[in-house]
């Protein structure tokens, strides 16, 4: 009998759902992020710019007159609860769902849609398969290492080291990282050390020993998250001081106040186009809007925004544009139809082309090279997109070392 009142119970509230729905004609999209856990630095800020995308669209008509509505669950940084959240929200049938930020939680839900719906993941390091229904957000990591080797050789460092996580995102930089070392134009760089760490370790003096010796020129810490921190303070803790580069996840406000006592002295990062400082003369008009866009709508939000912001407002963004077109009711082969042609969409990352570079719109001409900048507690864009160092930085920043900083 009690389990007879529990299910009518959840029956009865899962019809005042569907009535409630019914009589505001919400469109709801369903969005996995990791709000706790190892990933929330990022998942709060994706969480946040969501909120406010979703204020600014209603704003402006929502979906051919439908309010939009992100029903955001809290996957804790866990493959295992991202698949349950994301079974329980494709039960609803919707046309798209968004997230997660990490690879590892991206892998494990993209099987479940081969059939749709349309998944946008915010994570840059899944790979989808052209023609498939999941898209991801910002470049991908083979382009961005592309770019931070062509602007460390270009600046005239070629003895390089990397120390990488053994998880999922380190793996794939690790593979990335190797991919970009056989390219022709990379003949010239040499890795004096590959060094390796569990991402629950909480030292890395020994591999931070060795990379001293080796005496790099350059060196990659290929991992997010609180591991970088690990990775960051045993660097420091070694007296290495040498233009240090950091994936692009790491660039959030939270990180780098956390670990303000122990960043490197030269910490830079493949960035999307969204940084406002620095040389941006190459920016799009088009672009340069969306970006004047997204900025403002922040300032009245009372809110500062990083990378965790950008990852979810384009993927936002450009659903929304395609959502309006084929509408809400559309199929999801519809959604995935509409945005794989997409073509010259203005984002902050540069202009999206799904034609050219499917389930991402971007490539390695849409990135640049960030400084993270104490004194203005900002990222400094340094190089022109794709990589190439601008003058002043040649100048600025030859006089690397390793020793105490």
């Amino acid at each position: 009998m009690r389990l007879l009142m529990q299910l009518c119970v959840i029956g009865g509230l899962a019809v005042a759902t569907i009535q409630v729905r019914a009589e505001t004609n919400e469109l709801h999209l369903p969005v996995i992020l990791p709000l706790t856990g190892s990933g929330a630095f990022l998942g709060l800020e994706e969480q946040q710019a969501l909120r406010i995308i979703e204020t600014l669209t209603n704003r402006n008509g929502g979906i051919n007159g439908r309010p939009l509505k992100f029903d955001i669950s809290d996957d804790r940084s866990s493959p295992q609860d991202g698949v349950q959240i994301a079974t329980r929200n494709l039960s609803a049938g919707p046309i798209a769902i968004f997230g997660s930020a990490l690879v590892a939680i991206c892998n494990a839900t993209a099987p479940l849609v081969r059939n749709g719906p349309v998944q946008f993941c915010f994570s840059p390091a899944i790979h989808p398969v052209a023609g498939s229904f999941v898209f991801t957000a910002g470049v991908s990591s083979t382009d961005t290492y592309n770019v931070i080797l062509r602007y460390f050789r270009q600046r005239g460092l070629t003895r390089l080291a990397y120390i990488v996580s053994t998880d999922a995102s380190g793996q794939d930089a690790e593979k990335a990282v190797e991919e970009a070392l056989r390219l022709p134009e990379n003949s010239g760089l040499a890795m004096k050390v590959r060094a390796h760490f569990n991402p629950a370790d909480l030292s890395v003096s020994a591999q931070m020993a060795a990379i001293a010796d080796a005496a790099p020129q350059a060196l990659l810490v290929l991992t997010s998250g609180t591991p970088s921190g690990t990775a960051f303070k045993g660097l420091v803790q070694a007296g290495i001081d040498v233009p240090t580069a950091t994936p692009y996840s790491n660039m959030t406000f939270a990180q780098m106040d956390q670990y303000a006592a122990f960043l490197p002295r030269q910490l830079y990062f493949p960035s999307g186009q969204w940084p406002q400082s620095g040389g941006q003369s190459d920016d799009e008009p088009a672009v340069a809007r969306a970006k004047e866009e997204f900025y403002a709508a922040y300032e009245q939000d009372g809110h500062r925004p990083d990378v965790g912001a950008t990852l979810a407002w384009d993927p936002a963004a450009i659903v929304i544009a395609a959502l309006r077109v084929v509408g809400p009711d559309a199929t999801p082969a519809a959604l995935r139809a509409q945005i794989a042609g997409m073509a010259g969409f203005a984002g902050l990352n540069g202009l999206y082309d799904f034609r050219k570079n499917p389930q991402r719109g971007l490539d390695e001409s849409d990135v640049v090279m960030a400084r993270w900048d104490r004194g203005a507690h900002d990222w400094v864009v340094v190089s022109r997109p794709g990589g190439a160092p601008m003058a002043d930085e040649i100048v600025s920043q030859d006089h690397t070392r390793t020793g105490a900083p």
